[in-house]
């Protein structure tokens, strides 16, 4: 090492005591100074600094990260636009806050270097295909901590966006690294699964990666976006996220199509396997939307429920909630339109929509601060909970309760569906999901019957007590009742009504009977018997969530998982 030594007093050198290599002991004369007090204590002019000055060694370390920038690789970027797609960049760029991403792993290369020159690595395996990176989402909205997230994008350009050996050594580090944290993460799963051409190791068996990922679910939201091709082991990662959000050209599977030939199961093409059709219908993509821009757009809204409330809301008016269910007892209504005009106005954020069509879950917020809702859906079955509607309401109460998230629980069904083409889809077992997951999560509930309460139907809205959350209401639309009021009367008074040989008035008579018992199960008679805890004015249902909501302690800081994980169904 080369080291500056500065003599105590000005002067000239005239001569050296040591030779350049000896060793030199502490205490040793280096050399001989004659002194010159005349040049008062300059002993050397100060060296300015020109801060525009690049070294070589930084200079060679700017150029190898600006060829892995979109700006480097017009082929590359022409080849997204001709699919109507951004570059991977493009899409972090919008996802995260201006000048917060600081990328993991920038650098590394295909691990190839035993066939393939360094100057092609660099050309075509920027990052290995996977970008990885800390910065904030949301920061302007919410306090810098709240917005803190990760993002991991596989990136098409590169290989195809398949999995790379050194590409899984970046995941493993910074999946860790996100666990550690317990930090949001945004996955873009783009991709066609492993890669079986890398050729500086041995075996295919070596990454942590899949664990690592599925280790973070329950200690912080994990957002899946899906746009192209998402097969494999992509498709894994997608498929372990809380929440799946795919693009209109979205294709999700287990598999591509080499791997489905391979094993002999046909030749298709990729657009063949696991469209949108399939997918949205089938439950695996929790929200639909067209392209990228909405996907990123949509992502940062849903990852806003689990940052915090915000101050800025308005409300409709809410008298209108008074005539959205119909006088007719037996009319359907739109639940989502009652759910959007109770939540704060454009705050409804609905999940799987495409699937178990009896149950609405959505997202929302009422005076600024974030609830998750399960609501019945009477145009479906009359609102009755089958077994995708169960599966559907149990796993979005489990990701509310993860991430510390209150729910509202809007009952208008006739019970859990019931006869032998029901029983065939396992109904006895989805159906009690919804009990088992209900009365073990320590979120606050609040249960709001609109219509019918029917037998074990309420029940299963309300993790299996009407007592269970921090209250249970009704709109004097209520109806209650141990089975349905009209299937009552003609199970119990069949011997009556069938003894009544005139038509007129066996109609009548069975019209009576029905009557009878509504007004035995209405709202307002239950109420008296304390069977709620009041029967209130539409119109009184934000006051009443508000007021629950501000009754409810603070959350303590936790360390570590609450939930071990959110069930990937």
């Amino acid at each position: 090492m080369q080291h500056s030594i500065a003599a105590a007093t000005p002067g000239i050198v005239r001569g050296f005591v040591v030779e350049a290599g000896e060793t030199v002991f502490e205490g040793a004369k280096l050399a001989f100074i004659e002194e010159r007090p005349e040049l008062g204590g300059a002993v050397q002019e100060e060296k300015k600094i020109d801060l525009d000055y690049i070294r070589p060694d930084l200079a060679e370390v700017l150029e190898r990260h600006r060829r892995t920038t979109d700006a480097a690789r017009p082929k590359a970027v022409e080849k997204r636009r001709a699919t109507g797609q951004r570059t991977a960049r493009e899409n972090i760029g919008e996802l995260v806050d201006p000048g917060s991403f600081i990328e993991y792993g920038a650098l590394t290369l295909a691990a190839r270097r035993r066939t393939t020159p360094m100057e092609q690595l660099i050309e075509q395996s920027p990052a290995d295909g996977i970008i990885l990176g800390l910065g904030t989402i949301n920061g302007t909205d919410f306090p810098e901590e709240q917005g803190r997230a990760a993002v991991a994008s596989y990136d098409y350009t590169v290989l195809a966006g398949t999995q790379g050996r050194n590409g899984h050594r970046k995941q493993d580090r910074f999946f860790e690294l996100a666990h550690d944290l317990r930090i949001p993460l945004v996955l873009f799963a783009e991709g066609g699964g492993g890669r079986g051409s890398d050729s500086d190791a041995i075996g295919g068996s070596e990454t942590d990666t899949f664990y690592r990922f599925a280790a973070l679910s329950g200690g912080a939201p994990l957002i899946g976006i899906a746009s192209g091709r998402c097969f494999a082991g992509n498709a894994v990662l997608l498929g372990c996220c809380d929440v799946i959000i795919a693009t209109e050209n979205a294709n999700i599977g287990m598999a591509g199509p080499a791997m489905i030939e391979g094993g002999g199961l046909g030749v298709y093409k990729p657009e063949e396997i696991g469209p949108m059709k399939v997918q949205v219908a089938s439950g695996v993509v929790d929200i639909a939307v067209r392209d990228e821009p909405e996907a990123v757009r949509v992502a940062k809204q849903y990852l806003s429920y689990f940052q915090g409330s915000v101050k800025q809301w308005s409300a409709a008016d809410q008298r209108h909630l008074r005539h959205i269910v119909p006088e007719n007892r037996l009319r359907g209504y739109d639940m989502r339109a009652l759910i959007a005009t109770l939540a704060d106005e454009g705050s409804m954020l609905e999940i799987r929509r495409g699937w178990g069509h009896g149950m609405i879950t959505a997202l929302i917020r009422i005076e600024g601060k974030p609830m998750g809702v399960i609501a019945n859906n009477p145009m479906h079955l009359g609102g009755a909970i089958d077994s995708d509607a169960a599966d559907k309401a149990a796993r979005f109460m489990q990701m509310c309760d993860a991430h510390d998230i209150p729910i509202l629980s809007l009952n208008d069904n006739p019970g859990n569906m019931v006869g032998p083409e029901a029983e065939k889809s396992a109904l006895v077992r989805h159906c009690c999901r919804s009990y088992l997951i209900g009365a073990n999560i320590d979120v606050p509930l609040f249960f709001v019957i609109i219509r019918k309460a029917i037998g074990l139907g309420k029940l299963a809205m309300t993790g299996g007590g009407m007592k269970k959350g921090v209250f249970a209401v009704s709109w004097p639309t209520g109806e209650f009742a141990g089975m349905g009021i009209e299937g009552q009367v003609k199970l119990g008074r069949r011997k009556e009504l069938a003894a009544i040989e005139d038509t007129a008035e066996r109609i009548a008579t069975y019209e009576r009977f029905v009557a009878e018992l509504y007004d035995i199960g209405k709202a307002l008679n239950t109420g008296s018997h304390f069977q709620v805890d009041d029967v209130i004015d539409p119109a009184e249902t934000r006051r009443w969530i508000v007021a629950g909501l501000r009754s409810v302690p603070p959350r303590p800081a936790r360390h570590g998982k609450k939930r071990a994980w959110v069930d990937g169904w």
